[in-house]
């Protein structure tokens, strides 16, 4: 089936790309074996649609043209789907191979791999990969588990607002938010969008991990400006403590807590179970520490602590 449909994709293509004028699809339904042996015209036309959609999903410059007698008529230009010289040196072939391998995990593997093809057949030379055949501690990648993470991107991608049901940290139930996405960024193994809260009137920041069910499209326009910078990983930096000036002394359960005693300037092994730590006290590590659970205990300062019990009961109460 898989061949079927390459073989009727390749035929389609040759056909709007080797005409002169545009064809319509009766004619090419006349042109094309597979099209010709479609049940019925709406079968034809479903099939046609998919195909059209492929092609250019893959790159073809389709256009569409109405003729005098009103019958919309297709035809690829061969000026349109030339593609340009392509002058990169080995250093600037080897950085876009690492690009396209940092996606590996991701939907966006195939679209990687096929730019790299199309560069590749246009003269782009190919890197030499050091590492090829061989087993690295440090691969390339950013994994990519939310389900998330593809409508997000391409309403970033396409501007349009979106909806989605959002768990903060303190909370036992999720929130209805609509947000006006701006741009995804992974930090420290976690994806977060930023974007406009049309709810609170401003600028936001979600961790897809904690995205509810569907994301879902709005067909509104965006009301607020987009940045020129988003600044992302700034903005979860700063909320997790890493703009910190001061310091906290928690006690953490021995054998949890790893990103925790990775952020600690001090450690201090305890006997009982519990070690003492030193961490970076900043906007937010309050709302980190809640997540670790029974596994940390606070000792100080007072503030910190109290804090870190309002969101506990806050979670408890709800």
């Amino acid at each position: 089936m898989a061949i079927a449909k390459a073989e009727r994709l390749m035929n389609l293509a040759l056909c709007l790309l080797g005409t002169r004028r545009p064809l319509s699809k009766r004619e090419l339904r006349g042109s094309i074996e597979a099209y010709m042996e479609a049940g019925n015209d709406e079968s034809f036309n479903r099939m046609f649609e998919r195909d059209k959609d492929d092609l250019r999903e893959l790159g073809l410059v389709i256009e569409t043209v109405e003729n005098l007698d009103g019958e919309t008529g297709y035809l690829a230009r061969r000026d349109s789907n030339r593609l340009p010289p392509v002058s990169l040196d080995a250093e600037e072939a080897a950085a876009l191979g690492l690009a396209a391998k940092v996606w590996q995990q991701a939907r966006l593997a195939g679209a990687a791999s096929g730019a790299l093809q199309k560069l590749r057949a246009g003269g782009m030379p190919e890197a030499e990969d050091p590492y090829e055949g061989q087993h690295s501690a440090i691969e390339p990648r950013i994994p990519v588990h939310e389900a998330a993470f593809e409508p997000l991107m391409l309403a970033c991608r396409d501007r349009r607002p979106v909806a989605f049901d959002y768990r903060k940290s303190t909370a036992a139930r999720p929130e209805a938010r609509q947000v006006e996405p701006w741009a995804l960024e992974c930090w420290r193994g976690h994806w977060y969008l930023a974007g406009y809260d049309r709810d609170r009137g401003a600028e936001r920041v979600f961790r897809l991990s904690r995205i509810t069910g569907k994301v879902r499209s709005r067909a509104a326009k965006y009301t607020a400006e987009v940045p020129d910078v988003v600044t992302v990983r700034e903005t979860v930096a700063s909320w997790a403590g890493e703009s910190a000036d001061r310091s906290a002394l928690i006690r953490l359960r021995a054998g949890a807590g790893y990103p925790l005693r990775a952020k600690a300037t001090a450690v201090r092994e305890g006997r009982d179970g519990w070690d003492e730590l030193e961490i970076p006290y900043g906007h937010g590590l309050d709302a980190w520490l809640v997540e670790f659970g029974p596994d940390v205990v606070v000792v100080g300062p007072a503030d910190l602590r109290a804090d870190v019990v309002d969101r506990l009961r806050a979670v408890a109460g709800a």
